[in-house]
């Protein structure tokens, strides 16, 4: 009413030429109130948004610490804690400016930062450039991505620049729906596996005291590959037992040394021809292999010619010839995916990214010194496993093609026991090339081989459809072609490889033994394996044909528009938000590993980049590998409570989508996250989508860890997380046991 009052006296003419002492009192109080209500109108909007996200690019104090002390929590952890229970303030509106909050470049950092150095980083005034290499940092464009988000807030819900997380008409994407009773039985269900969930989870603890590991191993260490006293258990090891998986009872929370000298790694395409020798500072393959165009040494450089023991003359020519043997094989175009088993340093799998194929190479960590380690540092996928008594990690009737350049499997012995692996793994249709000395010599050893292949072959109903020699190389090569129906097996005589029983899952692969037996074929045109693949690059993007519109999908969705949707997310989030918000340099990125893939959604949005993703899915979650392998990418089956078969330091970039809140309700999340360190390259990157509880935890640990947080957002109860490994390393070592 007062208010109303004066807004009426103000059109009355004055009265008098002078001012009482009431009437300023008013007049003074009137102008007070009225301010403060325009000022309150003026916050109101910052201050009840529709919802509040915690957006925390890294800033000057988030800098790691970098001496010895390693906790997370107490006297250091205030700032923190504030940081993670407090918004920050929103982003400015345009055209005005915060200097306070612009992050300062940030030295490349190669070494461990010494505790000056971090001092320094966090004081105002020019940065000290410690090795005159100064990068603008990630953080910057994560600060961009925070200006497009806050946008994205403020914008009509039917146009959204930027997406980050699914809005409400996709939410089951944040959510699996399909039970191990449904059409998408897990891994662990297929291969009778127990991955029950905890009784009673333990928590993080909130400080850490880490050390690096005291085993043999030394930096190459791979716990379920080195755990020496397992091995030393082992009643045989005829089978090559010892170089399987034994994974220590409880995961290591050591941390894995770094080589002496180590460097960031060469860039590919460059890195396939040469890498720095002490990152992978191993000869002994060199002596063995040296004289077969394998690798040499050249000052701080590996050198890859590009050879292999089967073509020293390079692996493109010996592509080639392939091709000109069956021209059917269309490399590229019918074959995407190959399996090479033994591969060495996988150069062969390295010159078919020319030919547009993707390769899963792997060989076993054996004498041949880190022959996979090799391959992983020059930017070729692979990982270590040996054909032994269990098989591989791979569903059934997904490899095109599958290869072996002498790779020192015993084919023909105990009833072809290992080749009838080869044959679960391999499309009906597709060709199986063999390339070793029984193809084309005659001594007495390879005729008898040769012999015993070929009956062990008729026995399978493989063709063969060629047998050739290279003049060039001066060895050959031996075509065959798996079957496409049930009429050869129905035909052959029960001395032949026996039809495995019905109940033999094909798709059963989580350390499950070798079987001496083979599977039918599909009849029924809408099952898996009963028509090839589109062609590449169409099936990349194409629902597969034996997706069923009445079974629901992974997210409840009829299971192709649950594969459509899926994808089109993963392009609009690795489009407006990985491209160009978080500042990953993609240049820099090469290896890279899905860890919950899912439909390989993620993957198929990075293929216009020069990248390779593993894509990994996890055998407590709903078995999709292999549709991923049917749009003509690959990955295999794993789970998180142990390690992952790689060697440290073999990854670029690493992706986990509500990952870590399923995997911690079955074992500890900290030697998860230990395992990932192990894994990524110093100077890595992790993206972490999980929910805020977990994305929390996280952040605790790799803090600790003294990596550099990015950024960190959350909207309702979901949580982003963008860290980046540093190049510290504990000094103290851990008792050895």
């Amino acid at each position: 009413m007062a208010f109303g009052h004066t807004r009426l006296d103000a059109r009355r003419p004055p009265q008098s030429s002078y001012c009482s002492c009431s009437t300023a009192t008013i007049v003074v109080a009137l102008c007070l109130v009225a301010v403060w209500m325009a000022s309150t109108m003026l916050v109101t909007p910052a201050e009840f948004p529709p919802f509040q996200p915690k957006v925390r690019p890294l800033a000057p104090h988030d800098s790691p610490p970098a001496t010895g002390g390693l906790t997370n929590a107490g006297e250091d952890d205030a700032t923190g804690e504030m940081e993670r229970d407090v918004p920050l303030d929103p982003v400015p509106a345009e055209g005005t400016t915060t200097t306070d909050d612009d992050p300062p470049p940030v030295t490349e950092q190669v070494p461990p930062v010494t505790k000056d150095a971090a001092t320094e980083s966090s004081t105002d005034g020019p940065q000290q450039n410690v090795r005159e290499q100064v990068k603008q940092p990630d953080e910057q464009s994560a600060s961009k991505l925070k200006e497009k988000l806050n946008e994205n807030k403020q914008a009509p819900k039917e146009d959204k620049p930027t997406e980050v997380f699914p809005d409400g008409s996709q939410a089951e994407l944040l959510n699996e729906t399909t039970t191990e009773r449904g059409p998408w039985p897990t891994q662990a269900a297929q291969s009778n596996k127990d991955t029950k969930e905890q009784t009673a989870t333990s928590s993080t603890p909130m400080s850490f005291s880490w050390k690096l590991c005291n085993v043999d191993a030394r930096a190459d260490y791979i716990p379920c590959l080195d755990n020496v006293q397992a091995i030393n258990k082992l009643r045989s090891t005829k089978h090559y037992e010892h170089r399987e998986r034994h994974c220590p009872e409880k995961p290591p929370t050591c941390l894995v040394p770094l080589p002496e000298g180590y460097s960031n790694p060469i860039r590919w395409p460059k890195s396939r021809d040469q890498i720095w020798y002490n990152n992978v500072p191993h000869t002994k393959l060199i002596e063995y292999k040296g004289h077969q165009n394998w690798v040499k040494v050249s000052g701080e450089h590996l050198i890859f010619p590009g050879g292999g023991t089967q073509f020293k003359h390079g692996a493109l020519h010996y592509i080639d010839f392939i091709q000109e043997a069956k021209k059917d094989i269309a490399w590229g175009k019918r074959t995407r995916v190959v399996l090479d088993v033994g591969c060495g340093v996988a150069s062969f799998g390295g010159y078919l990214f020319d030919r547009d194929v993707i390769t899963m190479s792997f060989a076993p960590k054996d004498e041949h010194e880190a022959q996979v380690q090799f391959a992983l540092e020059r930017g070729i996928p692979a990982i270590s496993a040996v054909m032994g008594t269990k098989r591989l990690p791979f569903p059934s009737r997904v490899f095109d093609v599958v290869h072996c350049a002498r790779c020192r499997v015993p084919w023909h012995i105990e009833g072809g026991k290992l080749l009838l692996e080869l044959d679960r793994l391999l499309r009906p249709g597709g060709y199986f090339v063999w390339s070793a000395t029984p193809v084309y010599q005659k001594l007495p050893e390879d005729v008898e081989i040769w012999e015993a292949m070929s009956a062990l072959t008729r026995s399978m109903c493989w063709k063969m459809v060629n047998k050739v020699k290279d003049r060039v190389n001066r060895v050959g090569i031996a075509i065959f072609r798996k079957p496409t129906d049930n009429s050869c097996y129905e035909e052959r005589s029960e001395a032949n490889s026996p039809i495995c029983g019905e109940y033999d899952d094909p798709d059963a692969a989580w350390n499950v033994s070798l079987r001496t037996c083979m599977h039918k074929l599909p009849v029924d045109l809408t099952i898996r394996g009963s028509k090839w693949p589109e062609l590449w690059p169409l099936r990349l993007e194409k629902p597969p044909y034996w997706l069923k519109s009445s079974e629901a999908g992974v997210y409840g969705k009829p299971a192709p528009e649950d594969f459509q949707v899926d994808y089109e997310h993963w392009k609009r989030v690795v489009s407006n938000s990985y491209m160009n918000g978080l500042g990953v340099d993609w240049s820099a990125v090469r290896n890279v590993m899905d860890m919950k893939a899912v439909y390989g959604g993620f993957a198929a949005a990075l293929h216009d980049l020069k990248v390779w993703v593993m894509n990994v899915i996890p055998i407590d979650s709903p078995d999709t590998l292999p549709i991923i392998y049917e749009r003509g990418l690959f990955g295999l089956y794993h789970d998180w409570c142990e390690s992952f078969s790689t060697y440290p330091r073999t990854y670029d970039l690493l992706h986990a989508n509500h990952l870590f809140s399923k995997v911690k309700k079955r074992c500890e999340l900290l030697p998860v996250v230990v395992e990932v360190d192990r894994v990524l390259r110093p100077e890595g990157r992790l993206i972490v989508r999980d929910n805020i509880e977990t994305i929390s935890e996280v952040e605790n640990i790799v803090k600790s860890l003294h990596w550099e947080v990015r950024m960190s957002y959350s909207q309702d109860k979901e949580g982003l997380l963008f860290v980046q490994k540093t190049s510290w390393r504990p000094n103290e070592v851990e008792a050895k046991l």
